[in-house]
């Protein structure tokens, strides 16, 4: 039995034997994929760390941010805070903006590691800097610098396809929605209890100490102490990046040794394939799956905004009065959950329903659920958590299933010499957007917090109407009539 195994696969390796240059580590690479046939645990590892880095630092400021800028003394009054908080929260997403299509840009030139490796080493120098703060401009210029030189999750989400084989493709992109819905949960947690430590635990903490100097270092620290220890690890991993040209005999391009990595039904059309090099903006497909990218990730960073404000506000304007710990509970129990669904469920559900059908489910069950939030401050303790941690778990896995669904749309549109660039031009649209949903979050939340006697959805319950809109936006963009799909692809 086992000679005839060997004597069906040694034919395959040598026709393939040729597609393998020498000197080549993306090469390298792939000959001990194809011989691999288990899952590669180091390499998706590597996905869900890196992914993490850049996640966790993103919201980390919120729970916060409010008490910061208080600190640094820059409002003149106390209603002036939250105005001058926006352009803090904004500062990363804007930053990132900038360069993300750059970063991709680079990722396709030199490799996914040395872009990888920067980003990570900003992370740990920028992060720990804004905790360190002293002043106003000195927080808004390391937040923006750290988005600025984070160049991760764009090349990132090409690499996570790069490194596996094509049955285990939407696991690996699932990998990095879920990394980052959790770094997003993580983020707030940290920052929820690990802020103004001398205040809280002050028998571990004096006012004296580096921590009661600086309140708002330790949260930042332990997200740069990993950060490092990440960037150790980077030295050891893969490169998927083939450094050399295109055979002109025919023997070896790019995209045929990457034809096995995405299935025939979710390639791109070969015939197509020039037209899409010449130009990203006119690959539809593309361009279309980053437009509801986009959208959804605009109403994701105005949920997490809003979620945090309105369940620690008080009861008499329509919150919940729950304290930094209780939030940070949930958002911790959210996290657990979105690491088991994404390596148990979600894979299953993308086999079954494909990336548009479960996104267009996942958009559609969301509505309902965000209509119920507002009445919640009508429960009470013991219900009160149990229903709001099993809607916050239901809400964020149905955002991480839109959310991946996205990615691999956006990775089956182009062939692997653009996905850096086609992912990178991803980032900066939906930094962008990232960058304008905190601050009109906060706008809209604190307007509707003064109209709570008014006759159409009154106080929070606007909020999460105007929440419910972007949603359905999201949703009818995901039909047929503005998403296209790559030839082959799945439809609708």
């Amino acid at each position: 039995m086992a000679a005839n195994e060997g004597e069906g696969s040694s034919p395959l390796l040598r026709k393939n034997e040729h597609r393998y240059h020498p000197g080549c580590p993306a090469c390298d690479h792939d000959r001990r994929k194809d011989l691999q046939t288990g899952m590669p645990y180091k390499e998706f590892l590597y996905v869900w760390m890196i992914c993490l880095t850049t996640a966790i630092p993103i919201s980390s400021l919120f729970p916060f941010l409010y008490f910061m800028i208080r600190d640094l003394h820059i409002a003149e009054r106390t209603e002036d805070i939250g105005f001058y908080a926006g352009f803090v929260g904004a500062a990363f997403m804007f930053g990132r903006c900038l360069t993300s299509t750059i970063w991709g840009i680079a990722a396709d030139r030199i490799g996914r590691k040395p872009v990888v490796i920067f980003g990570v080493f900003s992370v740990v120098i920028f992060n720990a800097l804004f905790g360190l703060s002293v002043t106003y401009w000195m927080a808004i210029a390391t937040r923006f610098l750290l988005g600025a030189l984070n160049g991760l999750l764009g090349p990132m989400k090409a690499y996570a396809i790069e490194v596996c084989r094509p049955e285990h493709e939407a696991l690996a992109l699932s990998l990095v929605s879920t990394a980052w819905g959790i770094g997003l949960i993580i983020g707030p947690a940290l920052g929820g209890y690990l802020a103004l430590p001398a205040e809280k635990y002050p028998n571990i903490f004096s006012p004296d100490s580096l921590f009661g100097r600086f309140p708002y270092f330790l949260p930042c620290l332990c997200t740069s102490v990993f950060a490092a220890a990440v960037l150790i690890s980077c030295i050891w991993m893969p490169e998927t990046l083939h450094k050399h040209k295109v055979n002109e005999n025919g023997n070896q391009s790019v995209e045929s040794l990457e034809a096995h990595l995405i299935e025939p039904k979710e390639k791109v059309d070969q015939s197509n394939s020039s037209d899409t090099k010449k130009s990203l903006f006119k690959n539809w497909p593309l361009m279309s799956s980053i437009i509801v990218y986009c959208v959804f990730s605009f109403h994701d960073m105005a949920y997490t905004e809003v979620f945090s404000l309105w369940a620690e506000s008080d009861r008499t304007y329509g919150g919940l009065s729950l304290s930094s710990e209780d939030v940070g509970q949930t958002l911790a129990i959210t996290g657990s959950s979105l690491l088991v669904y994404q390596l148990f469920l979600y894979p299953r559900i993308n086999r079954v329903l494909g990336p548009i059908k479960s996104s267009q489910i996942a958009a559609g069950l969301c509505i309902p659920i965000l209509f119920a939030y507002p009445y919640m401050t009508y429960l009470s303790e013991p219900g009160l958590s149990i229903i709001l941690n099993i809607a916050s778990v239901i809400k964020n896995n149905l955002g991480v299933t839109i959310i991946t669904g996205t990615f691999i749309l956006q990775n089956n549109a182009v062939p692997q010499d653009q996905r850096g660039a086609a992912n990178g031009l991803a980032m900066t649209g939906m930094s962008f957007f990232k960058a304008v949903a905190p601050a009109g979050a906060g706008i809209v939340f604190s307007w509707a917090q003064k109209r709570q006697h008014a006759f159409f959805f009154p106080g929070d319950q606007m909020v999460f109407f105007l929440l419910n809109i972007i949603e359905l936006l999201g949703l009818l963009l995901t039909f047929k009539f503005f998403l296209a799909v790559p030839d082959k692809s799945d439809s609708n």
